[in-house]
C-alpha cells in the first residue's frame, strides 16, 4: 500500500490568495479580509485546501489527455457524474452522489452538464468515493500580521467610493498525499467511502474491460491507464496557477520548493522538514530529512525528489544538495527546478510502476 508524500512552499511577497470576505468588528463595512488563524503565537494567514485543490483541478484541464468530470446542477445541489471509469477527475478527487427522485430534479437532469453533450448517468444508490489526493491547508510558516490597503473607485462623477483589503508577506507550506493503491480501483461494497460503483457503473466497468480486484469487491483500470492518471496529476501540479487579487497582488503559486517521495503506508514523510527562522523565513531541516530516510529506509520505494527554484533559499542550497545526495546515494551536486523534480519522479515511475501501484 504505497503513498506519494509531497511538501510544497509558496512564496507570497505581497499576496491575498484566499479571502474570507468581510470580518466582524472591522473598522469599515467594506474591508475584504484574508483567511487567517489567530493564535497566542500570532496571526497565521492561510489558503484553504479546497482553494488549492481547485487551482490544481483547473491546471489539469491544460494537461494532455486529462478527463475532467462534468458538473450537473439541480435546484439546491450540484454533483459530478460519479463515473471514475470515464473521468480521471472523479477517480482522483472523489465524489458523493445521492440522486434525487423529485420531479424538478429529474427534469433538471435532462439539461446538459458543464462538458459538451454530457448527460449524467443515473445513480441507483448513494455513491461516495474518498479522494485519492489528500491536501492540507497551506498555512504560513510563521506569524504574519496582514496589512491593510486602501483604494477608491473614482471613475465616475461625484465623490470617490473608498474600499479596503488585506494582504500579507509570508511563505505558505502545504502537504499532499496520493494513495497509489486506490488510484484507478473502484469498490462496490456497502461501506461509506467505498461504495464507488452501483449496478449501472459495475456494468459499465465490465463493458470497458476493467478486471476484478480484491476478491471481486472492486474493479481496476489497466496498469498503464492508472500510471497515466498519476502522471497527469503531477503534471498538473507543475502547471498550477491561481489565487485571489491577482490584478492587484499577482502571486506565482507554483511551488518554489517541492519535496516528493513514495513509501509504504500513509504516514507523511516531510511534515517536519521545514521550519521558520526568527525572521519568519523558511529553513530546511536537513537533520529531519536524514532522520526520515533512516527511520523509513525499509519503507521507502523511491528516491527523494526535491526541487528548488534558483534564486530562492540559495544560501541553503549547498547543504540541501549534500543531504539529498547522501540520502539518494548519488552525486548530482545540484538540485533541479520543481518542474524537473516532477519529471524525474515520473521517470522513476516508468521503472517502478508495478511496485508503486500494486
Amino acid at each position: 500500500m504505497a503513498h506519494l508524500s509531497g511538501l510544497l512552499l509558496v512564496d507570497c511577497p505581497a499576496s491575498a490568495l484566499n479571502n474570507a470576505g468581510t470580518e466582524s468588528g472591522a473598522r469599515t463595512d467594506n474591508v475584504v479580509s484574508v483567511k487567517k488563524i489567530k493564535t497566542r503565537a500570532g496571526t497565521f494567514p492561510y489558503v484553504s485546501a479546497q482553494a488549492f485543490r481547485y487551482w490544481w483541478r483547473e491546471a489539469l484541464r491544460g494537461v494532455d489527455g486529462w478527463t475532467p468530470s462534468p458538473i450537473f446542477r439541480e435546484e439546491k445541489i450540484a454533483y459530478t457524474d460519479a463515473n471514475p471509469i470515464a473521468y480521471a477527475e472523479d477517480d482522483i478527487f472523489g465524489y458523493m452522489r445521492a440522486q434525487s427522485t423529485k420531479t424538478d430534479a429529474v427534469a433538471s437532469r435532462e439539461a446538459k452538464g458543464t462538458l459538451k453533450n454530457a448527460t449524467p448517468i443515473e445513480a441507483k444508490t448513494t455513491l461516495t468515493r474518498s479522494s485519492v489526493l489528500k491536501m492540507s491547508t497551506l498555512i504560513s510558516i510563521a506569524a504574519s500580521d496582514p496589512a491593510g490597503d486602501f483604494g477608491v473607485m473614482a471613475r465616475h462623477e461625484g465623490n470617490p467610493v473608498p474600499h479596503e483589503h488585506e494582504f500579507y508577506r509570508t511563505t505558505l507550506m502545504g502537504l499532499f498525499s496520493i494513495d497509489l493503491r486506490m488510484l484507478g480501483r473502484f469498490y462496490h461494497i456497502d461501506r461509506t467511502g467505498y461504495k464507488h460503483l452501483d449496478s449501472v457503473r459495475k456494468e459499465l466497468a465490465a463493458q470497458n474491460g476493467l478486471t476484478s480486484y480484491d476478491n471481486d469487491r472492486a474493479f481496476e483500470l489497466p496498469a498503464e491507464a492508472r500510471k497515466q492518471r498519476l502522471k497527469q496529476l503531477l503534471e498538473g501540479l507543475s502547471q498550477i496557477a491561481g489565487g485571489a487579487k491577482l490584478a492587484l497582488h499577482y502571486t506565482d503559486v507554483s511551488p518554489r520548493l517541492l519535496m516528493m517521495a513514495v513509501s509504504k503506508g500513509g504516514n507523511h514523510l516531510f511534515g517536519t522538514a521545514i521550519s521558520a527562522t526568527d525572521k519568519g523565513l523558511p529553513k530546511v531541516n536537513t537533520a529531519a530529512l536524514k532522520q526520515i530516510a533512516d527511520v523509513y529506509q525499509d519503507s521507502l520505494k523511491s528516491k527523494f525528489h526535491i526541487g528548488l527554484v534558483e534564486g530562492y533559499l540559495d544560501d541553503q542550497r549547498p547543504s540541501l544538495v549534500e543531504t539529498v545526495d547522501q540520502i539518494n546515494k548519488s552525486k548530482s551536486n545540484a538540485l533541479p527546478h520543481p518542474v524537473q523534480a516532477v519529471e524525474q519522479l515520473l521517470a522513476e515511475l516508468d521503472q517502478k510502476s508495478p511496485e508503486w501501484l500494486a
